[in-house]
C-alpha cells in the first residue's frame, strides 16, 4: 500500500497561482502513475492530471491543460500540480491518487491509495 500526502491547497483570488504537492510513502516501488483528482461541492470526482512515474509521460484533463502542469521529483518521492490563472470553477478538494497497473494513464477505476485531499478556494 502506498501512503499519499497532498499539500499546498488554500485560499487564493482569482487569476493567481497555486502548487500542490503529493508526497509518497510506504510501497512506492508499486507505483506506476500518480494522479491529481478534484471534487468540487456537488460535484463528483473529476480526474485532472496524471505523471508516469518513470517515464514521465503527462496526461490532463482537455480543459485544463495550458492551466496546468503536472511534474514530480522522484528523489523526493513527490509530485506536484503547478496550477495558473485559477479560476473561481477550480474550487474543489484536491485529491492524489496511486496506481500500478502498466498502461498509462490509467482509468480512473484503477487508482489504488489515495490521500485525505487538499482543499483549494478560489475567490472571484
Amino acid at each position: 500500500q502506498v501512503q499519499l500526502l497532498e499539500s499546498g491547497g488554500g485560499l487564493v483570488q482569482a487569476g493567481d497561482s497555486l502548487r500542490l504537492s503529493c508526497t509518497a510513502s510506504g510501497r512506492t516501488v508499486s507505483m506506476t502513475t500518480l494522479g491529481w483528482f478534484r471534487q468540487a461541492p456537488g460535484k463528483e470526482r473529476e480526474f485532472v492530471a496524471a505523471i508516469d512515474w518513470s517515464r514521465g509521460r503527462t496526461d490532463y484533463k482537455a480543459t485544463l491543460k495550458g492551466r496546468f502542469t503536472v511534474s514530480k521529483d522522484n528523489a523526493k518521492n513527490t509530485m506536484y500540480l503547478q496550477m495558473n490563472s485559477l479560476k473561481s470553477e477550480d474550487t474543489a478538494v484536491y485529491y492524489c491518487a496511486a496506481s500500478n497497473v502498466l498502461s498509462f494513464p490509467p482509468f480512473d477505476y484503477e487508482y489504488d491509495d489515495w490521500g485525505q485531499g487538499t482543499q483549494v478556494t478560489v475567490s472571484s
